[in-house]
């Protein structure tokens, strides 16, 4: 059976934690061993292509990038067709796309491995980047109490299966309409447990080991950026809100920032920020997935 990565809970909590261990191989082998890996982008990406190329690379393959213009999927051709072609000739295939079912019906119909890249739904590649830096830091996972302030959206959405498959206390503080939906904490029971959920940044704060933001409005929202950025009045992550973390505690944010929206530029660029170190991460997390999924 081809395993495909559409969010991290396509893997139990071990295969997750092999992945982990994978991420730290510094000379990894060369599973891919001169074969491509299809890298579809609907979606502009700095982090992403750059972290996805280089782990190809690195793993002895040829990373071919397409944007959406050339490809069209469910435009110029059907999903499937594009999966049956590219799984011809290539050893995996990656996206990174508006609506998360285009990405179940490429799994459906290729005969190589599928990972999201991201969605609209989820962003399961930067949640393993994510407990990676955590491990790296702390030196584990489980037990340790992350805040994360802003909208639940697809980067919060696997942090928290992410979470919930590594024993992390997640808490969430979201204004009103912008937190976990109900199927969201159902689907985070079946998991282990929902987060905490709040609407006040101070109460998911306090105490905790890391605090995690991202941007108040993602790509694809962008007309919706004034209703949001009165919504998310008093959600900056500053220096008083880190104040009432733990004393050791980090920042956490995938990146980009908005400087003085979600996150205040003395927290980010402060010696608390871990930020740029996610970002390297981006690339180790997603060299580790592919080991998994080519079968080292």
């Amino acid at each position: 059976m081809t395993r495909h990565f559409l969010d991290v809970d396509d893997l139990t909590p071990a295969e997750l934690g092999r992945v982990v261990e994978l991420a730290g191989e510094e000379e990894p082998p060369a599973v891919l061993g001169g074969r491509g890996v299809a890298l579809l982008f609907e979606k502009p990406s700095l982090r992403t292509r750059n972290a996805t190329e280089i782990a190809v690379f690195q793993l002895g393959g040829h990373p071919l990038t397409l944007r959406a213009e050339e490809v069209g999927l469910a435009e110029r051709e059907p999903v499937g067709d594009v999966a049956r072609v590219l799984s011809r000739y290539h050893a995996a295939i990656a996206a990174r796309v508006f609506e998360h079912h285009k990405l179940q019906e490429l799994a459906a119909s290729s005969s190589v491995p599928v990972i999201n890249l991201l969605s609209d739904d989820a962003h399961p590649c930067q949640a393993l980047a994510d407990v990676l830096t955590l491990h790296h830091h702390f030196g584990r996972l489980a037990g340790l109490e992350l805040a994360y302030v802003g909208d639940f959206n697809n980067v919060a959405r696997s942090l928290a299966v992410a979470a919930a498959s590594t024993g992390i206390k997640l808490r969430v503080a979201s204004p009103a309409g912008f937190g976990p939906t109900p199927v969201d904490l159902a689907r985070l029971d079946g998991l282990g447990g929902p987060p905490a959920v709040t609407s006040n940044p101070r109460e998911a704060v306090d105490g905790a080991d890391a605090v995690y933001t991202d941007v108040w409005t993602s790509m694809g929202q962008e007309a919706e950026a004034a209703q949001r950025f009165r919504a998310f009045e008093g959600f900056t992550v500053d220096e008083p809100l880190m104040g009432a973390a733990a004393g050791h505690a980090v920042f956490l944010h995938c990146l980009p920032a908005h400087r003085g929206q979600e996150v205040a530029a003395e927290v980010v660029d402060g010696p608390a920020s871990l930020v740029w170190q996610q970002a390297e991460n981006r690339l180790h997390a997603t060299r580790g997935l592919l080991l998994w999924l080519l079968g080292a």
